[in-house]
């Protein structure tokens, strides 16, 4: 029997409990967050940064800080990229950055290169004490040393796969799907 494409691999609830679990493993890791801040990479990380926060102000009774990043400027992929977004927000940091403990959050971690982006990116606007990384989906295939420390799905693809990360917010429904 052939596989038909889209397959939707998460679905609401899925996504829902994965960013409590991520926001329960760095409630553990972390013990509190006076000096903790999740940034989220443009466009849907930053959605998830927000979820994970809101999950984890629930669990610790204290809201970590949020931002957002956008990355374009220090990616290594303009002239190939066709889903080129306009009218895309800047980075929005509404707090310093030294001698924080800083969470990046990607809906998917693939190559790496976004994430080496994100914190060329961080590092013009200050020296964070440390940088950890939470995403939804690893999907494999990193060309970087680059890894998660929190992550929501481990999904093996091929390369020729891509990985869709919806969220209501940005796309008016929820879902991850392997599209060939």
């Amino acid at each position: 029997m052939k596989e038909s494409f889209p397959r939707q691999i998460m679905d609401a609830d899925h996504i829902r409990r994965a960013v409590n679990r991520m926001a329960h493993e760095i409630c553990e890791r972390h013990k509190g967050v006076p000096d903790l801040a999740l940034i989220g990479i443009m466009t849907r990380g930053d959605v998830l940064a927000q979820r994970i926060a809101d999950q984890i102000g629930k669990i610790e009774q204290a809201t970590p800080a949020v931002g957002a990043l956008d990355i374009t400027f220090h990616r290594d992929d303009t002239s190939t990229r066709t889903d080129r977004q306009p009218g895309r927000r800047p980075s929005h940091l509404p707090f310093s950055l030294e001698n924080r403990r800083i969470i990046l959050v990607d809906d998917v971690l693939y190559t790496g290169r976004s994430i080496r982006a994100a914190m060329d990116e961080l590092i013009d606007y200050g020296r964070p004490r440390a940088i950890q990384l939470a995403v939804l989906v690893d999907r494999g295939h990193r060309e970087l040393p680059i890894h998660a420390d929190y992550v929501g799905k481990n999904l093996p693809t091929a390369e020729k796969e891509k990985v869709d990360v919806l969220l209501q917010e940005c796309d008016g429904r929820e879902g991850v799907f392997i599209i060939k």
